[in-house]
């Protein structure tokens, strides 16, 4: 216990140092531009941030759907949000976890389908995110030669992935690792399988994170800065490349530290470039916070006690057991 409690204070420690690093570095410049910010951009960047949540309710809906589980839009948003909130306290994406008992207590599923479900959802974020920004790339000047690196790198991967999702069914296995391992990504398969599956996921995975470039280009356009959007776009990409590797809960201070370079690289002013990612990052977490609260209302009192199991390290081994 004590082990798991000091692994949640030390990356809590980590992204709290990054901000403080940040902040110190541009702190005079920064409470000057924040006088000059225009508050009637944040409204509106809280409202489309609220819609990238919708589509993503109505897109997790669809992956369930495949997956033979019949859930409402309400139901498959709210399992988002209850994840997505745990993952803002809890190091290493535990809480996406989450959603695989919710699945179990709430529809009876196996836990194997949910963790198909989340697998789905997370290959297609990642894999949209490194695709329009290999399209952002050419339009944006002064950009470090790893941005390319690490784009390319996760696209190889995501074409690793589906090469070995295409042929995967022909294999069995007698090792029960091996065989839950060929049973989800058969669960993977059936839910994309179609062209029509395959457009509908990919176009709405594209809408998603094209709002979410929106949500930073509001936030940059309420401190007055001309930032084109595909620079926004590349930055809003490595931001969450980056935040992919959980280092710290919900990708706290490694998010904003990929912001504000690739924005400072762009040529926004420092100080500017730090206040844009901070309160990017801080709205879609409050969005989240807000969401995960009344989704814990709408489940019932029940989904508290899971994410105490969840902060203390118990689901890893709850699920590993019964599974």
């Amino acid at each position: 216990m004590l082990k798991k409690i000091s692994t949640i204070i030390v990356s809590t420690i980590i992204a709290g140092a990054i901000i403080a690093f940040l902040l110190s570095r541009v702190w005079e410049e920064l409470l000057i531009t924040a006088k000059e910010a225009d508050p009637r951009y944040l409204l509106v960047a809280l409202l489309i941030c609220l819609l990238a949540w919708c589509l993503r309710g109505a897109r997790y809906r669809y992956i369930l759907n495949r997956l033979s589980v019949v859930v409402g839009f309400v139901f498959s948003t709210a399992c988002i949000f209850v994840s997505q909130t745990a993952n803002l306290i809890i190091p290493a994406r535990l809480g996406d976890l989450i959603r695989l008992l919710i699945l179990k207590h709430e529809k009876k599923t196996t836990y194997t389908l949910g963790f198909s479900s989340v697998i789905t959802e997370r290959v297609f974020d990642i894999l949209t995110i490194a695709l329009i920004g290999a399209i952002a790339l050419p339009f944006v000047v002064g950009q470090e030669p790893w941005f390319s690196m690490l784009i390319g790198f996760v696209l190889l991967l995501g074409f690793i992935f589906f090469i070995i999702l295409i042929y995967s069914g022909r294999f069995s296995s007698d090792n029960q690792i091996l065989a839950k391992v060929i049973e989800i990504l058969s669960q993977i398969r059936c839910v994309s399988q179609t062209p029509r599956a395959l457009i509908y996921l990919i176009l709405s995975s594209v809408i998603i994170w094209i709002i979410d470039c929106i949500v930073c280009m509001m936030v940059a356009m309420m401190f007055g800065e001309p930032v084109s959007f595909m620079v926004v776009v590349l930055a809003i990409v490595i931001g969450n490349l980056v935040k992919a590797v959980p280092i710290t809960p919900g990708g706290i201070g490694t998010y904003e530290l990929a912001l504000a370079l690739t924005f400072e690289l762009a040529g926004v002013s420092a100080g500017t470039a730090v206040l844009i990612a901070i309160i990017d990052h801080l709205i879609k977490n409050l969005v989240t916070l807000v969401g995960g609260a009344v989704s814990i209302y709408y489940f019932g009192d029940w989904t508290v006690s899971l994410l105490k199991r969840a902060f203390s390290g118990d689901i890893k081994k709850e699920i590993y057991d019964r599974n």
